[in-house]
């Protein structure tokens, strides 16, 4: 399950998987797919505000390639509310109970 920001729309979803499975996207390329059905002008502010927001890389000239975070937050792996990683501090807790018992 995906966990989005308050912030972010229908479209956001859409535009990341798209340019993941693309391996990158231009704003006029985004929007000439079947369900992305909003203008240039609009993709390109979702594009910003995700590049913002950590999800996204902005490469120049309305190039965008998706981040680590934005991958995670696809596999239901990262909160886009807090900008977080799922269970992260689980993950630290684990790792510290390891090292006290091999340092203990």
């Amino acid at each position: 399950m995906r966990h989005p920001g308050t912030w972010m729309t229908i479209w956001d979803d859409r535009i990341l998987e798209h340019i993941r499975a693309d391996e990158g996207g231009r704003v006029g390329e985004l929007t000439d797919k079947e369900n992305i059905r909003v203008t240039n002008t609009h993709v390109s502010r979702r594009c910003k505000k995700l590049a913002e927001h950590g999800l996204l890389r902005d490469l120049g000239n309305g190039v965008y390639v998706i981040t680590d975070e934005g991958e995670a937050y696809l596999d239901g792996e990262y909160d886009a509310e807090s900008g977080a990683y799922m269970n992260a501090g689980e993950q630290d807790e684990s790792a510290d109970s390891g090292t006290e018992k091999t340092n203990g």
